[in-house]
């Protein structure tokens, strides 16, 4: 086993905002009229790219479809901003450590499934600018996870073989997509996560601190 370039999911697996994002939509529907369970939002949200949980919506609240999804993403932001600064630190700190620790030897991107300046907004908080080669966000590639479009053109652009690729994640469609998309996959199980069906993964941590590339080849023998 060859390991030439690590990609890491962001929202859950290196900044602790997927709960928010959900309760900030949560929020948002309910000031439009758009009442909808807790439970039903998380699994909207969970791994899912802002593309398909834009289509979603506008299938389940057709009253929303006159939005268009670039407005309806700012105004959802300026909910998820409020939220996020009453509440602690979004940093994953043990996970952000490790994509330094990478990228100190080799190629790291981030594949992500929210819009891209939310990703560049992430990027600068976990102060990895030099650390990151380059990001892909929602604009940049479709189908979103489950489907393997994004973690492919990510290797394509990288220029190395999606079986020389290992996938950080945290949710069930961005484990089906990495390993739908022909590379390893290590998740993040978190105890504070909404719960995922991380079982298709190659190996499953409670913390990225435990990850190293002579761990997982250990795992894997």
């Amino acid at each position: 086993m060859t390991l030439d370039a690590f990609i890491f999911d962001l929202d859950g697996t290196l900044v602790d905002t997927e709960l928010l994002w959900a309760d900030a939509l949560r929020a948002y529907l309910a000031d439009n009229g758009c009442a909808c369970a807790r439970e039903e939002v998380l699994n909207l949200v969970f791994g899912h790219s802002w593309t398909d949980i834009y289509r979603a919506l506008t299938a389940r609240f057709p009253g929303l479809a006159g939005i268009p999804s670039s407005l309806m993403a700012d105004r959802l932001r300026d909910y998820y901003q409020r939220l996020r600064d009453s509440g602690d630190g979004i940093v994953i700190r043990s996970s952000a450590a490790l994509l330094q620790r990478l990228a100190s030897t080799h190629p790291v991107i981030i594949v992500s499934g929210s819009p891209r300046a939310d990703i560049a907004e992430a990027v600068r908080l976990l102060g990895a600018e030099r650390a990151v080669r380059f990001y892909l966000g929602a604009e940049d590639y479709a189908p979103g996870k489950p489907a393997p479009a994004g973690f492919l053109l990510g290797a394509q652009r990288l220029g190395v073989a999606p079986g020389a690729c290992l996938v950080f994640e945290d949710s069930w469609a961005g484990v089906t997509a990495a390993k739908a998309a022909g590379m390893w996959c290590v998740a993040l199980a978190r105890s504070s996560a909404h719960p995922q069906d991380l079982s298709a993964a190659d190996w499953t941590l409670d913390d990225l601190a435990a990850f190293t590339p002579e761990a997982f080849a250990r795992r894997l023998r």
